[in-house]
């Protein structure tokens, strides 16, 4: 969260590589009509949808953060609708790999198996900052925010690839060509192992 995935996304789908971002596909499937938000409502209440119908996300959001047992059911709503739209995304996908952007891969387990993790990296502070500025909250909301996720250290031992955001947006991309280049020539092998 507030470590630039989509940062590092953007510059992936720029060398022409198809990123799959499952936070977009959360919002996909709950679009007004669809099947799970109204097992949301069902779960939830009606306070969770907005005067027009939407999903009121930031009711959502604070329900979440504040209680594991919604939390929970939200996943259990969610997470296996948007596995198999990846899925199906993937095994439609040309090109020598796909960036899957996952934001909560260590605490799910989602994609298990997945051929490389890669991990955006910044310091808790900055991410924290980042937060607050992004969502308008105060430090003790950001950092239950964080709380509810897998730690910097979990993160970063699940990783196979770590990309460091703390410098500038151009470094970052430098650093994501050099890692395509390595993923490029791991696909290659891949391919023709012989």
């Amino acid at each position: 969260m507030a470590s630039g995935k989509t940062t590092a996304s953007e510059c992936f789908a720029r060398l022409g590589i198809e990123v799959i971002d499952t936070d977009l596909i959360a919002r996909e499937i709950v679009q007004p009509g669809a099947p799970a938000l109204a097992e949301i409502v069902a779960h939830f209440g009606s306070e969770v949808l907005t005067p027009d119908g939407a999903l009121n996300r930031r009711f959502l959001r604070e329900q979440v953060f504040s209680h594991e047992h919604s939390r929970t059911q939200l996943e259990a709503l969610l997470h296996p609708r948007i596995e198999a739209r990846v899925r199906e995304r993937i095994a439609a996908a040309e090109g020598p790999y796909v960036v899957v952007v996952v934001p909560l891969l260590v605490e799910t387990g989602l994609f298990g198996d997945a051929d490389c993790v890669i991990v955006v990296d910044v310091p808790e502070d900055e991410q924290i900052r980042r937060l607050r500025m992004r969502d308008d909250v105060d430090e003790a909301h950001a950092r239950a925010m964080l709380a509810a996720q897998a730690s910097r250290q979990q993160r970063l031992q699940a990783a196979d690839e770590v990309l460091d955001n703390t410098a500038t947006p151009r470094e970052l991309e430098q650093a994501v060509s050099r890692l395509h280049r390595r993923l490029l020539r791991q696909a290659d092998h891949h391919a023709d192992p012989g």
